[in-house]
C-alpha cells in the first residue's frame, strides 16, 4: 500500500495555446493537507480536475491511492469552485440527494452527524437558495462527505464568502484533517494556505516552491519593514521608485505596504523619511517576521522578470 494518498509525475494539460500545467510533480502523504496557492490562470482548477479524474492530462502520471482517480472516485470528496446545491431543496434533502449519487442508501445517521459538524442542524428544513454564501459552502461541504471519503479535494471553496464564514469553514475542515482525512485544497488566500501541512505555489502551470509554511518562510532571505499607511498604493509606487537600494522590494497589500530588506531597521527609517516629504502619514510601522504573502510575492515577482 502506497504511503501517498496522490502521486502525480509530469502532468502537462494544454488548452489549444494556453499551457495550463507545465509537467508538474507532486506527492501527497495520507493524512496530510496541502494547499495550492496561485493566481488566476495559475493552474489550479486544471490540477485538481485531473487529480479527482474530471480531465486527464495531455502527458503524465496520476495515481490515487495507488489508483487510476477513476476507480477511486468513490474514495474522494469533491468541492468544486461553483457547487451545485439545488436551491429549491432542503439542507437534508440536498445531502440526501447526493447521498443517493454515491449509492448510500443508509445515510440518516451520518447526515445527522455532518448537520451538528458543520452546525448546519437549526437550518436542516431551510430551502438552500435562502442560506448565507458561508452556509451554502458549509451545506456543499457536507454533501461532499456524506460518502465519508478518504480524501477531500477542494478548489477555491472560500472564495467570496464573509471573514468570519471563511473562518468557520476552515476550521471544521481542520478537524477533519486532524481526524486523518487527507486534504488538497486550492485557494487564492495566503492567510488560509498557512494552516496547512504543505503549500505549492504555482504560477502559469509551475511550481515556485514548495513546503511547509514554516519552511517556506524560513528559507526567505529578507527582513520584512511593514508600514500602515493612509495611502498604501501612492506609498508603494514612491518607495519602489525612491528607496535607492536600500530595500529589494515594495509591496502592497490593503492599507500596508510591505518592504522586504537586507537591512530592515535601515530601510525603515529610510522609508519613513521618504514618505514624510512626500506628506504621507503613517501610523505604525514594524521590522516584522516574513509572511507567506511577502514569499509568495516575491517568487512570483521573479518570475516575471
Amino acid at each position: 500500500m502506497s504511503e501517498h494518498a496522490i502521486e502525480a509525475h509530469g502532468l502537462r494539460k494544454r488548452f489549444k495555446t494556453l499551457e495550463a500545467l507545465k509537467g508538474i510533480d507532486l506527492e501527497i502523504a495520507r493524512g496530510s493537507s496541502f494547499a495550492l496557492v496561485g493566481p488566476d490562470g495559475a493552474g489550479k482548477t486544471t490540477a485538481i480536475r485531473i487529480l479527482c479524474g474530471l480531465l486527464r492530462p495531455d502527458s503524465g502520471k496520476v495515481a490515487v491511492f495507488g489508483d487510476e482517480p477513476t476507480a477511486a472516485k468513490a474514495r474522494l470528496g469533491y468541492l468544486s469552485q461553483r457547487f451545485s446545491l439545488y436551491g429549491d431543496l432542503s439542507v437534508d434533502e440536498n445531502i440526501a440527494f447526493f447521498a443517493e449519487i454515491h449509492g448510500r442508501r443508509h445515510f440518516n445517521a451520518r447526515r445527522d452527524e455532518l448537520l451538528e459538524f458543520t452546525r448546519l442542524e437549526p437550518f436542516r428544513d431551510r430551502p438552500a437558495s435562502k442560506l448565507s454564501g458561508g452556509m451554502k459552502q458549509k451545506l456543499a461541504l457536507a454533501c461532499a462527505l456524506v460518502h465519508e471519503p478518504e480524501l477531500l479535494l477542494m478548489d477555491e471553496p472560500t472564495t467570496g464568502v464573509d471573514p468570519v464564514s471563511r473562518r468557520e469553514f476552515w476550521d471544521i475542515v481542520a478537524s477533519l484533517s486532524r481526524r486523518g482525512m487527507t486534504v488538497l485544497a486550492s485557494t487564492p488566500y495566503l492567510d488560509e494556505a498557512e494552516r496547512f501541512d504543505e503549500v505549492g505555489m504555482l504560477d502559469r502551470g509551475a511550481f515556485l516552491a514548495r513546503g511547509s509554511p514554516a519552511e517556506l518562510k524560513a528559507d526567505f532571505r529578507w527582513a520584512v519593514v511593514e508600514l500602515v499607511c493612509q495611502d498604501a498604493r501612492k506609498a508603494r509606487r514612491l518607495l519602489a521608485d525612491e528607496a535607492g537600494g536600500a530595500f529589494a522590494e515594495a509591496q502592497a497589500f490593503g492599507d500596508r505596504v510591505a518592504l522586504l530588506a537586507e537591512d530592515g531597521e535601515a530601510a525603515r527609517i529610510q522609508a519613513i523619511s521618504i514618505l514624510a516629504k512626500a506628506g504621507l502619514g503613517i501610523d505604525s510601522s514594524r521590522v516584522a517576521a516574513p509572511s507567506l504573502e511577502n514569499v509568495f510575492m516575491r517568487l512570483l515577482g521573479g518570475s516575471e522578470q
